[in-house]
């Protein structure tokens, strides 16, 4: 297992094939039964491979499993050797998973999260039908952390909890993007990205099992703000983005969106105009992209004016966009080897 730089989110990596192929299934279990020891089946003969990436986020805990295909069974022994009383919120990302406990029982695909409870017997089972090996992403939740009624959370167990619609794609995109570039975050960031994984996470199952009312104010506005970036985030590039239109469709007064912004150092609008200067940026700064004329770079990124994009683009950056470009394309290219 190795450890990510102190510079970036910290991160646990473990690869069976770290051991040779006949050790691989038994070091697995070993590191499933640290936290959570469970009973796991494996179809026989087939070679096995296995991956974990661990992301601690605060007392929360963000894992990605590859796998092929595995039955489990978590029992009352299993749970008085080892009871962590986490919550598991997991979402299928290759193959399909099924799950039952509580006298519920779950199928999902890539479409939808699952919820279970450590602390009660289940049993699940990943399966893929392709070559590829199953693949899920899992947010640990201690029991503390969720403050929802315990008649809500025993309606959760075990059922669908949408992860194409609402809350929960919100939650389903920010997990999958921790998975996938924790190299974007830094360490210090740890703490804020689990507060913000555990408001996306109580409000997808309170709304899941009806029960908002149960929400803190904090936890409202940070998931409505959240929710405000992600739209502003996917849709740059229309030129007729604007904080009414924004606040139309996320179904909030053009009062309530500015209340969401007011602690912080811009507001709505300038928080487009910042995001999309930084698109622009970037793609000056692609070489692939030098053929692109600067005025087709700004139009891509919703300004209508070349002479406003410049004008944003040198008070924000110093100098021009043709300067930049310029900047970058005089630089000596890298010496190759002359042997």
């Amino acid at each position: 297992m190795t450890q990510g730089e102190d510079v970036i989110l910290p991160r646990q990596l473990f690869d069976t094939s770290q051991v040779p192929e006949a050790d691989r299934f038994d070091l697995w279990a070993d590191f499933t039964a640290d936290t959570n020891p469970t009973t796991i089946d494996r179809e026989a003969g087939l070679p096995f491979a296995a991956t974990a990436q661990l992301i601690p986020l605060g007392e929360l805990l963000l894992a990605s499993f590859r796998y092929p295909s595995l039955r489990l069974r978590r029992n009352a022994r299993h749970i008085r050797q080892a009871d962590p009383e986490i919550y598991h919120l997991a979402l299928p990302i290759v193959g399909f998973s099924a799950i039952r406990q509580a006298r519920n029982e779950a199928i999902l695909d890539r479409a939808g999260f699952t919820f279970f409870d450590t602390s009660r017997p289940y049993e699940a089972e990943h399966r893929t039908d392709g070559e590829q090996p199953t693949s899920t992403i899992c947010l640990q939740i201690p029991h503390g952390r969720l403050p929802l009624p315990a008649t809500a959370v025993r309606r959760l167990l075990a059922s669908v909890v949408p992860a194409d619609q609402g809350t929960g794609v919100l939650l389903a995109r920010f997990l999958d993007r921790l998975v996938r570039h924790p190299d974007q975050y830094a360490a210090e960031d740890a703490e804020r990205l689990g507060t913000l994984a555990i408001d996306l996470a109580c409000t997808a199952l309170a709304r899941r099992a009806d029960v908002e009312h149960a929400l803190t104010v904090e936890t409202r506005e940070r998931t409505a703000r959240l929710g405000v970036v992600e739209f502003i985030e996917r849709h740059l590039a229309d030129p007729d983005l604007n904080p009414r239109g924004i606040a139309a469709a996320q179904h909030i007064s053009l009062r309530t969106l500015h209340r969401l912004f007011a602690e912080d150092d811009e507001s709505v609008a300038g928080l487009i105009r910042r995001r999309r200067l930084e698109r622009c940026r970037r793609d000056l700064l692609n070489p692939l992209l030098a053929d692109r004329p600067v005025h087709a770079v700004a139009s891509r990124w919703g300004f209508r004016d070349p002479a406003h994009f410049s004008r944003a683009f040198r008070t924000a950056y110093g100098m021009s966009p043709r300067q930049l470009r310029a900047a970058v394309t005089a630089r000596p290219a890298p010496r190759g080897d002359l042997r």
